[in-house]
């Protein structure tokens, strides 16, 4: 499947690019010239319902090897398997493969669609609209916040950033002692964390930066600032500054390219375009009170009028932060936690221009490069107290960086979009104290802490430093009236009274004179892990507290914010929770097939 891209021509360009200096690789890659007609990754598994019928999907499920019956009167296509998980990213990709390895029948459900580095165009648009929830489009209800989530097969390891970053030691005892969940302070977590490592193939070194990185790093070094090299889950050599949009080169490993055919190469089946509706439930005679045994799902295709009805003996929710507690509430279940204290890593972005041909150890455009590869930590006044920040760098496209510029003028406005290629962006992530509600799709109130906006504000002022210790002529933040400082000739003292009057994110709907936007692509905590029940929505292997086989697998399940991109961490959990439920349905004596094909 090829994007299709309605604001470039025939040849894949815009007439635009050209005045700003844009030129995305858009040219076929040789990597993609070779894959072009050989088999993708997972067509072994793969179910794409969009390409099928009503009559045709359960000839093609039962090809997979799967029990398939029809029931026209209920209207209802029904699939037998020992495991259903609905999500397919860093949490449902991890399980599908710990399970189909440990030899259960899975059923990966993905309400996106099927991409492979073949169909990407590192084009901004169609990138969007096929590989994010809602095109990207996701807002918190007051307007102040923007939330990008993957959707897609290998969801938000298919179009994050790169960065693979252990969980902290610090986070790791406060989850284990603060909110009784021994895992976290066992040496098992700490070998998950080494398998997922592994299986992604992370490289530690970067054989060259990309522009917005060498800025991160040459202010931090003039200023004495510690930069710390980050992990990739590529080669050391990968230089794709487009990955959000899916890489391109293939050299960045998702879920989609590693777990996922793991599952996959171990009779795993994944229906894409499909969308789960709804938990089916029975009574049981245990604490919980009723059983999982499936789900309910639909397929966006209308030439599938059927409902799909999947049984299994163990229903995995792994639809993320966002998703997961809709379908769990959606379906009946009423513990309070579900939905509540959902962190999002709060960011706000400062920016800095540097004129090409200025300064030769800072060559290239903003858009070129690995999008994350240093980092800086802002460090709390005192010994052993957390970082009150990380300073990283994003990809910022053009219709991003057009959003995230204020409109002060029609002038200004092309002036700023003259200089894209060469603003550098640096942005101030927060481990969020204060936490937001998941209320249905798309219906999400967040509202930040006053520390949380205050370790913000101190982290965007850090990293106006840093870009004017960089070299920049002109640095400036989001914020609606265009605030900016002319570096040329500006004494210390204008730069302090500059730095003075930053100040922390806050929305449109805040009755403050000047806001800006609040922009996040981790969400983490909605149906947080708890001792108890009082606790959280699911236990210590993530059962439902309400419904014993319903477990959930994702970043949901995190008992607070991490601090760090949290994709090593949300993979390391699901490693460790998928594994204990391949441990229960071995122990189990019902955990034999309900079916007799494979």
């Amino acid at each position: 499947m090829v994007f299709h891209f309605p604001q470039t021509d025939e040849n894949s360009e815009n007439p635009h690019w050209r005045a700003i200096g844009y030129s995305p690789a858009t040219d076929e890659a040789p990597e993609q010239e070779e894959q072009a007609n050989t088999k993708r990754p997972l067509d072994d598994g793969v179910v794409e319902t969009i390409h099928h019928t009503d009559a045709s999907l359960p000839i093609r499920l039962a090809e997979k090897g799967l029990a398939v019956t029809e029931d026209a009167a209920r209207n209802v296509c029904r699939i037998e398997c020992d495991v259903v998980i609905v999500g397919s990213g860093c949490g449902g990709g991890v399980a599908a493969a710990v399970l189909a390895g440990a030899g259960h029948k899975v059923v990966v459900i993905e309400k996106g669609n099927y991409f492979t580095a073949r169909d990407y165009t590192s084009i901004e648009g169609p990138s969007m609209s096929q590989l994010y929830e809602y095109g990207g489009f996701v807002s918190t209800l007051s307007g102040s916040g923007l939330l990008l989530a993957g959707s897609t097969v290998g969801g938000g390891s298919a179009v994050n950033w790169s960065a693979c970053i252990k969980t902290p030691d610090s986070v790791r005892k406060e989850w284990a002692a603060a909110h009784g969940l021994p895992l976290f302070d066992k040496s098992e977590y700490t070998a998950a964390m080494d398998v997922v490592f592994k299986r992604l193939g992370v490289t530690s070194g970067c054989k060259e930066e990309g522009l917005q990185n060498k800025v991160l790093r040459k202010g931090c070094e003039k200023l004495g600032y510690k930069v710390e090299p980050v992990a990739r889950n590529s080669s050391e050599g990968h230089y794709c500054g487009s990955c959000g949009y899916g890489c391109r080169t293939g050299d960045k490993r998702g879920t989609d390219t590693t777990w996922l055919v793991d599952a996959v190469a171990r009779g795993a089946v994944i229906l894409t375009g499909c969308k789960a509706e709804k938990l089916l439930f029975t009574d049981a005679a245990g604490a919980r009170g009723k059983r999982c045994v499936g789900v309910v799902a639909t397929s966006s295709n209308p030439a599938i009028t059927r409902k799909l009805e999947v049984r299994a003996k163990v229903t995995v929710a792994a639809g993320g932060s966002l998703l997961t507690p809709v379908l769990l509430r959606g379906s009946g279940l009423k513990n309070p936690h579900i939905g509540k204290n959902l962190h999002l890593h709060p960011t706000a972005m400062a920016w800095g221009y540097f004129p090409p041909d200025k300064m030769p150890e800072l060559r290239g455009k903003m858009y070129e490069g690995g999008i994350i590869t240093s980092l800086h930590k802002v460090e709390a006044a005192g010994d052993g107290l957390p970082h009150r920040a990380i300073l990283e760098t994003p990809l910022m496209g053009v219709a991003a960086a057009g959003t995230q510029f204020p409109w002060v003028s029609g002038r200004d406005m092309k002036e700023r979009m003259l200089n894209y290629g060469r603003t550098v962006h640096i942005f101030s992530l927060v481990r969020d104290r204060g936490s937001g509600t998941v209320h249905g799709e798309r219906r999400i109130a967040y509202h930040l802490d006053p520390v949380d906006r205050e370790n913000q504000r101190e982290g965007l002022r850090r990293a106006l430093r840093i870009l004017v210790a960089a070299g920049a002529t002109e640095v400036g933040t989001h914020r609606s009236d265009g605030q900016r400082l002319s570096c040329k000739g500006a004494t210390d003292e204008e730069v302090e009274e500059f730095l003075d009057g930053v100040t922390g994110v806050r929305g449109p709907q805040s009755k403050s004179e000047n806001w800006s936007l609040c922009c996040t692509a981790h969400q983490m905590g909605s149906c947080r892990m708890g001792a108890t029940a009082g606790d959280g929505a699911v236990d210590a292997r993530g059962e439902s507290w309400e419904a014993e086989r319903l477990y959930v697998c994702d970043g949901s399940v995190l008992p607070s914010a991490v601090g760090v991109n949290p994709m090593i961490t949300i993979q390391s959990v699901a490693y460790c929770l998928a594994t204990g439920i391949a441990e229960q349905l071995k122990r189990d004596p019902s955990s034999g097939r309900n079916h007799s094909t494979d």
